[in-house]
């Protein structure tokens, strides 16, 4: 359990004290009583500390995670609503437009009952003003509030354009509401969550955005051999994998300087790795 501040344990000697002082402002009430903390697996506390009695006040237990949820299904925004507060996060904005939902964020910022969000779950085709664009607004309107895609579009482009929008993670409607809950767990803790099939979406995309390594005209030959260099192999090891002469793997050697326009194995290794000519 955890504690808060000490008081005394009998109000009526703390009453005495301050009336003594002559000082009854909360500066010199808090400071006419120890504090000390409480930690897990340690022995009991004395019954006093300075010759002052003391009591302990539990601390009220930590707020639930707040989420709002953008969805123009009432039906599944409904269930998911009710589905996660079943698992301990607290709902405190339900909208079916991302209009609506930046409408309420003044109101929620400025009312600490309302709760500004500590995460946003929105899907990407709303009515109006899109996920997309929704995301860039709620990214600069609340920079703290971690944003969760949850839509039933896998598209490469959507989930691309998601990702540069400032989503924190991209989840399917299809998932199982255990999935949605570890998802809000993930991004709270700095996690991307995302299943493994949009992951690997994503590890495509990325790939095929890579620029392309420049051609230098090297045949197959050439390339082989480089890569061998690559692999760390000397002339004589190139050679003996090849089955070739170590007079041929010269002349292929020199072609693949010249194409590079080197003058020598390492720098000919560097170039391959920089440029991503294998």
């Amino acid at each position: 359990m955890r504690y808060s501040r000490i008081l005394p344990a009998n109000h009526a000697t703390e009453t005495s004290l301050l009336s003594q002082s002559g000082d009854k402002s909360p500066q010199s009430k808090a400071s006419a009583f120890p504090r000390i903390r409480i930690f897990p697996g340690r022995s009991p506390l004395p019954a006093c500390i300075s010759g002052k009695p003391i009591l302990l006040l539990p601390m009220p237990p930590p707020q639930p995670c707040a989420f709002w949820l953008i969805e123009d299904h009432l039906t599944f925004r409904n269930a998911v609503s009710a589905s996660l507060e079943m698992a301990g996060f607290q709902c405190t904005g339900s909208f079916s437009s991302c209009e609506e939902a930046l409408a309420a964020l003044p109101a929620a910022a400025a009312n600490a009952a309302a709760r500004a969000p500590d995460v946003i779950l929105l899907d990407v085709g709303l009515p109006g003003m899109d996920g997309i664009e929704g995301l860039r607004r709620f990214r600069e309107a609340v920079p703290q509030a971690a944003l969760l895609i949850l839509t039933v579009f896998e598209e490469d482009g959507k989930i691309f354009r998601a990702i540069c929008a400032g989503a924190s993670g991209y989840l399917l409607k299809t998932a199982p509401v255990e999935e949605i809950t570890a998802a809000i767990h993930d991004v709270l803790a700095g996690g991307s969550p995302m299943n493994s099939r949009i992951a690997r979406r994503v590890l495509t995309m990325f790939s095929q955005l890579a620029p392309a390594g420049k051609d230098y005209g090297l045949t197959p030959r050439e390339k082989g051999i480089l890569q061998l260099m690559v692999d760390g192999n000397i002339k004589k090891e190139i050679a003996g994998l090849l089955d070739v002469s170590v007079h041929t793997v010269n002349t292929h050697m020199r072609h693949i300087y010249e194409k590079l326009q080197v003058h020598t194995g390492t720098k000919a290794v560097a170039k391959a790795l920089q440029e991503r000519l294998l």
